[in-house]
């Protein structure tokens, strides 16, 4: 599994299909959107990402970085974030790549 972050509109997608150039594997982009999603349902959306991943175990996530900047005042939002970031930090440890998209560039961290 792969993991690509980055702050809103930095080139994430746009630099993982440059990497990939063709190759057939299962990408999910806005993996913050999918998560805030299946909250919003009342699913157990770590749950339901991890299992994605045990069973396409070459996937790719992207994930906007939700976690800089003004903390929102609504409870939900901020636990939101909360469990989005949770959840980066176990996808990070699980991942042969890890990398960071700013500009359109990559910064491996993993």
């Amino acid at each position: 599994m792969q993991l690509y972050i980055g702050g809103y509109a930095q080139g994430k997608l746009a630099y993982v299909q440059e990497k990939l150039k063709g190759q057939e594997v299962p990408v999910v982009n806005d993996l913050h959107l999918w998560v805030k999603q299946l909250l919003q349902e009342g699913k157990p959306a770590e749950e339901i990402v991890l299992q994605y991943y045990k069973e396409h175990s070459d996937c790719i996530f992207i994930c906007d970085e939700i976690g800089n900047g003004i903390v929102p005042m609504e409870k939900q939002e901020r636990e939101y974030r909360e469990r989005v970031g949770r959840l980066l930090i176990r996808l990070a440890g699980e991942a042969e790549t890890v990398e960071r998209i700013i500009c359109g560039i990559g910064q491996k961290i993993k």
